[in-house]
């Protein structure tokens, strides 16, 4: 593997910025599948990929998402093409002996229920990590959010299924409107060491 070029870096990170304003033109389908394929091939532990993602694009679900949000949230999800539910299946288990058969009996591992949510949040938050670089390296813009009903979201969204909302993020292509000016970042120093 070689380094990416700067301009790279910059789509990725150094210049991406989180979007609340949005051209209103619709993702197609295909993007929407190109975007996922590229998210499950992030690594979680014992590939146990927890994350699961509900693309809200008509009105009507939009409309139900709004409601559920707090603050400035609910416009934004409106405006955008789609807005993501990132969840976590707390059944993916299940999925193991197709996921990782190199370890049979792998879904054992996960008996403890403290323990099952807790990997299924810590691996979900991952996959949304890899979703929002993911997306930004196909040239979408990203706006994620965690102000929101997540019990309300889970009983419009995933009701009848053992799943869990972690985050929203709305995805298209962003405007300037209410750009916030880049905050700073903390330096090496203050939040790494070598040791």
């Amino acid at each position: 593997m070689s380094k990416l070029p700067d301009p790279a870096l910059a789509q990725l990170f150094t210049e991406a910025r989180t979007r609340n304003g949005w051209k209103t033109d619709p993702l197609p389908e295909a993007l929407l599948r190109e975007l996922y394929d590229l998210v499950k091939f992030g690594p979680t532990a014992a590939n146990t990929t927890p994350a699961r993602f509900v693309f809200v694009t008509s009105p009507e679900a939009k409309a139900r998402l709004a409601k559920l949000s707090s603050g400035s949230n609910g416009p934004k999800i409106l405006q955008a093409p789609v807005t993501v539910i990132i969840g976590y299946d707390l059944d993916f288990p299940e999925t193991l002996d197709k996921l990782f058969p190199n370890a049979p009996g792998a879904k054992n591992w996960f008996g403890d229920p403290v323990a099952k949510e807790v990997g299924a949040l810590r691996n979900s938050s991952l996959q949304g990590g890899y979703f929002i670089l993911a997306a930004r390296a196909l040239g979408l813009d990203v706006g994620p959010m965690s102000g929101f009903d997540n019990v309300g979201v889970d009983a419009e969204f995933f009701a009848g299924a053992n799943i869990k909302s972690n985050f929203i993020a709305s995805i298209g292509y962003g405007t300037d409107d209410g750009l916030f000016p880049r905050n700073p970042r903390l330096d090496f120093e203050e939040a790494a060491q070598i040791v």
